[in-house]
C-alpha cells in the first residue's frame, strides 16, 4: 500500500460578491488529488481535497514543500500500524517536517487541502463514509443522525437592493434551511440595520438569523453594532473584529447579551486555546468556528476538539466553518454543533451532495465511502478536470 502520486492545481471561484473586508473577484482555491495503489471496484483509490474560500490557492507550498516530502518518504512510514490503511497522522507529520512552530496562515491552508485528500483516501480504503469512520475511531461510536446546517449568504452584490436580499433568503428557506446568515459591516450602521430588518421580515424570529462582520470592526464599532442589534435577539453576531483581538471580544461579551461567534480566521489548535483563555467568550452561548480546510486539516481539528473539551467547553459549541462536505462529515461523526453550507456561492466547492436533503434546517449523512465528493456531480467533474484524473 502506497501513495503513487499527488496532483495539485489552482481553481477559480471568482465572483462579484463581497463581504465587509474583501471581494471575491479573483478568489482561487487549491485542489489536490492523492492517488494510491489500492484498488476498489477496479479503479485506484483517489482522495480529493481542496481548501476553503477566502485565503487563495497555495500551490507553491504544496509543490515545493509538502508534496515532495510525502513522495520521498518510505511508504512503510506512512502506513497505519495494522498495515491495512494509510495513517493520516504519520502523513501529516511527514509533510510538516522541518516546519517551525507558529506562522499559521498560508501554510495552514495548504495543509488543509492536502489533509482533506488524505482523509478522503483513508475513508475510501476503509470503505466507509468519513463521518462513520470518525465516529468509530474518535467518538466512541457515537454520531448524530442529523445535523443543523445554515447557509452562508447575504453578501453585498453590485446593485443588490433589499428586495433582492429578501428573495435570496426566501430561496434558502424554500430549500429547507431554518437559520440563515447575512453579511454586515460592508455598509454604514443604518443601512445594515435596514438590511437586517428586511431579512427578519422573511425569517421571522431573530434566532433564525446570524450576522457576520468578517472581522471588520474596531472596538467602538463592534460595541455600537452590538448595542443597535440587542433587540433583535439574533442567533449570533459573528466575527465582530480581528480574531486575535481578544480584548475586543472579551469587552463585547460583557456588553452584548446574545451569542458571539468567531474563529474562522484562526489556524491552529493553539490559536483556539488562546481564544478560549483570553477572548472572554462564554461557553454557555458563544460559538467557535475554526475551518478545518484552512487550519491544517481534519488531523489538526481533532486536536481542536480535544483542546475545546480540555478547557471546559462542549464540542457542541464548535461549528466547523467552510460550507463544504468535510465540515459536514466532522459535524456528524464528532457531534459538533452544526455545519455551515454554501448552496449558492463558491461553486462547485460549496454545499453538500446533490441528493442530501435539507429539512427544517437539518441534514443527514451520505453513505458513500470517503467525504462524498462523488455525490456532488459538478464538484466531482471539476476535480477530475483540474487534476487530470
Amino acid at each position: 500500500m502506497r501513495i503513487v502520486e499527488i496532483h495539485e492545481r489552482n481553481a477559480s471561484i471568482s465572483s462579484s460578491i463581497r463581504n465587509a473586508y474583501i471581494d471575491f473577484s479573483r478568489m482561487t482555491v487549491s485542489v489536490v488529488a492523492l492517488i494510491t495503489d489500492v484498488v476498489r471496484d477496479g479503479s485506484p483509490v483517489i482522495g480529493y481535497g481542496f481548501c476553503s474560500n477566502g485565503r487563495y490557492a497555495q500551490g507553491g507550498i504544496l509543490r515545493e514543500r509538502f508534496i515532495p516530502r510525502i513522495i520521498e518518504a518510505d511508504p512503510e512510514s506512512l502506513r497505519a500500524d495494522a498495515g491495512d490503511n494509510l495513517d493520516p497522522f504519520k502523513i501529516w507529520n511527514t509533510f510538516m517536517a522541518n516546519e517551525k512552530p507558529g506562522g499559521h496562515g498560508d501554510r495552514a491552508v495548504a495543509a488543509g487541502a492536502l489533509d482533506m485528500a488524505v482523509w478522503d483516501a483513508v475513508a475510501k480504503i476503509a470503505e466507509q463514509p468519513l463521518w462513520r469512520l470518525l465516529s468509530a475511531r474518535y467518538n466512541h461510536g457515537q454520531c448524530d443522525q442529523r445535523v443543523l446546517v445554515y447557509p452562508g449568504g447575504g453578501y453585498y452584490y453590485p446593485g443588490k437592493e433589499l428586495a433582492q436580499l429578501q428573495e435570496e433568503m426566501r430561496g434558502y428557506r424554500d430549500a429547507g434551511y431554518r437559520v440563515v446568515k447575512m453579511k454586515i459591516g460592508g455598509a454604514d450602521l443604518d443601512t445594515d440595520l435596514r438590511r437586517i430588518e428586511a431579512v427578519l421580515e422573511v425569517v421571522g424570529d431573530g434566532r433564525n438569523l446570524a450576522v457576520d462582520a468578517n472581522g471588520r470592526f474596531d472596538l467602538p464599532q463592534a460595541l455600537a453594532y452590538g448595542e443597535a442589534m440587542r433587540g433583535y435577539d439574533l442567533c449570533w453576531y459573528e466575527e465582530p473584529g480581528d480574531p486575535l483581538d481578544y480584548l475586543l471580544h472579551a469587552t463585547l461579551a460583557q456588553h452584548y447579551p446574545a451569542a458571539i461567534a468567531t474563529g474562522e480566521n484562526l489556524f491552529s489548535h493553539q490559536d483556539l486555546v488562546n481564544l478560549l483563555r483570553y477572548g472572554g467568550l462564554r461557553p454557555d452561548r458563544d460559538w467557535v468556528q475554526l475551518d478545518p480546510a484552512l487550519s491544517y486539516g481534519l488531523t489538526e481539528y481533532l486536536r481542536v476538539v480535544e483542546a475545546t473539551e480540555a478547557h471546559g467547553w462542549s464540542r457542541r459549541r464548535l461549528i466547523p466553518h467552510g460550507g463544504h462536505q468535510l465540515a459536514l462529515n466532522i459535524a456528524l461523526g464528532l457531534q459538533t454543533g452544526g455545519s455551515e453550507s454554501y448552496p449558492g456561492v463558491f461553486q462547485p466547492f460549496g454545499g453538500f451532495a446533490d441528493d442530501v436533503p435539507i429539512v427544517d434546517g437539518y441534514t443527514v449523512g451520505h453513505d458513500t465511502p470517503g467525504i462524498g465528493v462523488e455525490r456532488k456531480q459538478d464538484l466531482y467533474a471539476e476535480l477530475q478536470r483540474l487534476t487530470g484524473d
